[in-house]
């Protein structure tokens, strides 16, 4: 536990000097740390250290997780593909959904969150590199689903998602966080309040950060790579 202490203060250091490269302000990109698979152990020793938003994929797995934590004032963030059976969960022992990207996903989050003292925070997940095999809004279709969620009380909408298809090309990456980032500007434009680009990990932060990424997903750098 004590390697995560190192790393996660590594990483916080590291994520600074990007920010500080590409002209971005201290403070202007937050960590997710990304917990699939990490055991709750781990994430105890990642919030001695400061570290408050855990992004989980499965949901099964994370309210196990959740209760077995429940002592600490967490902030929790689902970041994986989101099916319609599993809004209500979701949407109750959730602070954050990332990976909203359609309608019927957005209604039945909003339906089960009504029961929620706050609302629920959204980013809406886009396709950013039109990968068939990926999760996302299509970007034309981005707009219309941004009216959708933001006309539903019980969903506060912060920002957008992506995952450009993997590359190790620094300039190939930046150019796939670049095109979110000319979409979240034109909704904001449009007149939506927006605060939130969620993208980035730890093998492309930089470049994300780079871009205008305000959150990045840090597994790896955190807690060592998977077995």
């Amino acid at each position: 536990m004590q390697n995560i202490a190192q790393n996660l203060a590594r990483m916080r250091t590291e994520l600074q000097a990007m920010a500080a490269r590409h002209g971005r302000p201290p403070g202007s990109v937050a960590v997710l740390a990304v917990t699939k698979s990490q055991t709750p152990e781990a994430i105890r020793a990642a919030a001695a250290c400061g570290q408050l938003d855990f992004g989980e994929n499965y949901l099964q797995e994370a309210l196990v997780k959740q209760q077995q934590l429940a002592d600490l004032a967490l902030i929790w963030h689902f970041i994986g593909p989101l099916q319609s059976n599993k809004t209500r969960l979701v949407a109750q022992h959730f602070d954050w959904v990332h990976s909203v990207d359609r309608e019927k996903v957005a209604r039945r989050l909003a339906q089960a969150g009504a029961i929620r003292s706050t609302p629920l925070n959204v980013c809406l997940q886009v396709n950013i590199s039109g990968e068939a095999t990926k999760a996302g809004a299509a970007p034309e279709a981005v707009l219309e689903l941004v009216r959708c969620v933001a006309a539903l009380p019980a969903l506060r909408l912060r920002g957008l998602m992506a995952l450009p298809e993997p590359t190790l090309d620094f300039q190939a990456q930046r150019a796939g966080f670049r095109r979110l980032r000319a979409l979240f500007t034109d909704l904001i434009g449009a007149g939506f309040a927006l605060d939130t680009l969620s993208m980035g990990t730890t093998s492309d932060a930089e470049a994300a950060i780079a871009e205008g990424a305000t959150m990045v997903r840090i597994g790896a750098g955190i807690f060592g790579s998977r077995a």
